[in-house]
């Protein structure tokens, strides 16, 4: 007998509410026969007039958790993603690799085959609610999330919901997996749901040890060649000029890792004390080196730095304890937040800058003499790129430098070198996570285009990423949701990324031999401008360098219309 579920008020009712209370304004949703109670629980909040977070339908999870990670990344709000029981969250899994090694918090919430059988109004009545069922959940993504759990009987949904984004926004941030049982979420809420504290969520983050910072004080300041390398700390946007004083002030190297370099800007690309990604020499060079929030600073294969050199490692997990292996030589490892470590460091060194001020503009001097002729040299290699056929990549940053606007976002998956790039602002760049799960770009550049819906939004990435982040589903967000970016393809017909590396490993072998490799070829390729135009956008392919341009004002304009706009453009298989 068909039991149907009629109360006043459910816990799927109250999960809605506490999103709302708890600053939760967008949920992206793949959904399934597990959101029966969240969709009854809707339209009943509806109905009542009350506040609902914005439901964003997502036709696949990949890209529903790509948005979120995107979304928090354009402006600093946590946002949840949710998917349907196991097969869902299977799905969602690559994405919630990327938010994890990129220390983005969200809220993943899973339904849950329902576990009775009859006797229920949530009960299972269709047979994949056997096949979907699984002993453990949540083991396929333990590892990659901070905290993970199944609401229980009797427990208020909004007490657990609160649990999991506290964890979710405590440092090292992170995502959080919860599991939402039908038949619970059907049921009357417990008594006492609903009555949550309001409070700013996560714990208040620690600050670094005074002693500590004292003792890397006294060695950057005894330094010949101190050198900062950063690949997040600007995800706290008020670090890129606390970062960039500190440098100018005090005469302090800045550097990013090698790729995918920075996951932020953390310094303008133009200060003169800017150092550009992973430079070998000043990393062999520097007698003291701080990583800030940099999981991997150097590549100890390719260059390691002096033996005497004091190194530094500050971040809220220094030791970065998810990581399996990490052997990085360290003399301190600090564990705090950056924005207290950077302003700690400049308070110290400006007591004593008065004496240290031949020093000090000893190392200015240098270290801008250094970055100067970078800079030349990223001058003269994009001046020569227009000429270039088929198009470099080096062309399609100049171009894109040339037509973005200053505050415009940019999403790079495998796209062109960061150093390319002209960055000045904090939140303007966003990029493949540590864990470069491909397909997050197209959803990341949604994601951003949400949580920053008046700037320009310029994904700039491979054309085998593109196909990874299942192109079509994103296209149809972009229409469906109004979320116009702009996506240029960088086709070269392969992985370049795959091709490099063999290379890389046997310069003189079999594969650097061959005319084709295997399993790199990405032949023969769709016509990318095409499936734009079908989901309503403004698609063109662009082979010639003097047509990229006016081509990249045209894709621009229709943005601004409000379509979304693609640029196939072929650019040369040798990569840089």
């Amino acid at each position: 007998m068909n039991q149907r579920v009629q109360v006043r008020e459910s816990s799927a009712e109250v999960f809605l509410d506490t999103l709302v209370k708890l600053g939760i304004r967008h949920v992206f949703a793949n959904a399934g026969t597990d959101f029966a109670p969240v969709i009854e629980a809707m339209l009943a909040a509806r109905e009542a007039g009350r506040t609902l977070p914005q439901f964003h339908t997502i036709p696949h999870e990949n890209l529903a958790v790509s948005m979120a990670h995107g979304y928090y990344l354009a402006c600093g709000e946590p946002a949840a993603a949710m998917v349907h029981v196991t097969v869902g969250t299977a799905n969602a899994l690559c994405a919630i690799m990327n938010a994890s090694r990129d220390q983005v918090p969200l809220l993943l919430f899973a339904g849950r085959t329902p576990s009775t059988e009859s006797g229920h109004a949530g009960s299972r009545n269709a047979s994949i609610h056997w096949g979907q069922d699984s002993f453990d959940q949540g083991g396929m993504l333990r590892e990659y999330v901070k905290w993970d759990y199944e609401l229980r009987a009797g427990q208020p949904v909004d007490v657990v919901v609160r649990r999991a984004l506290d964890i979710a926004m405590s440092e090292p941030r992170g995502p959080v997996y919860l599991t939402l049982p039908r038949e619970l979420l059907g049921d009357a809420a417990p008594a006492g749901a609903g009555e949550l504290r309001p409070r700013s969520a996560g714990a208040i983050p620690a600050v670094p040890d005074a002693a500590a910072m004292a003792q890397a004080v006294e060695w950057i300041r005894s330094a010949r060649f101190p050198l900062i390398i950063t690949a997040s700390s600007g995800r706290r946007p008020e670090n890129v000029a606390l970062l960039s004083d500190l440098a100018s002030r005090f005469g302090i190297a800045v550097a990013t890792p090698g790729e995918p370099g920075a996951r932020d800007v953390n310094i303008p690309s133009n200060h003169p004390m800017y150092l550009g990604q992973n430079p070998p020499d000043e990393i062999a060079r520097a007698d003291v080196i701080v990583a800030l929030d940099c999981e991997v600073p150097w590549w100890p294969s390719v260059v390691k730095p002096r033996t005497d050199a004091k190194l530094i490692h500050i971040a809220p997990d220094p030791l970065y304890s998810r990581y399996p292996h990490r052997g990085f030589a360290m003399d301190l490892a600090i564990a705090g937040v950056s924005t207290a470590a950077l302003r700690m460091l400049g308070d110290s060194l400006a007591a004593t800058a008065a004496q240290d001020a031949a020093a000090i503009e000893t190392r200015k001097t240098e270290i801008a003499a250094i970055a100067a002729r970078r800079a030349e040299q990223r001058r003269a290699m994009m001046a020569g790129a227009a000429e270039r056929r088929p198009i470099h990549p080096a062309w399609v940053a100049a171009c894109v430098n040339a037509a973005k606007a200053k505050d415009a976002i940019v999403v790079n998956e495998l796209g062109v070198p960061m150093e390319l790039l002209d960055l000045q602002l904090p939140r303007t760049y966003i990029t493949t996570s540590p864990a470069a799960g491909l397909g997050f770009g197209l959803g990341g550049a949604l994601g951003a285009k949400l949580g920053a819906p008046d700037r320009q939004v310029i994904l700039i990435v491979g054309d085998g990423s593109l196909m990874f982040g299942n192109p079509v589903a994103a296209l149809h967000v972009a229409r469906a949701d109004g979320l116009p970016t702009l996506t240029i393809v960088m086709n070269n017909g392969r992985w370049h990324a795959v091709h490099r590396s063999t290379l890389d490993m046997y310069p003189a072998g079999r594969a650097a031999a061959t005319e084709v490799m295997p399993l790199v070829e990405l032949g023969p390729a769709p016509d990318y401008a095409a499936i734009c135009r079908a989901c309503g956008g403004h698609g063109q392919k662009v082979t010639d360098p003097d047509d990229l341009p006016a081509a990249l004002q045209r894709a621009l304009d229709a943005v601004d219309r409000g379509q979304a706009a693609l640029l196939d453009v072929m650019v040369a298989s040798a990569g840089l």
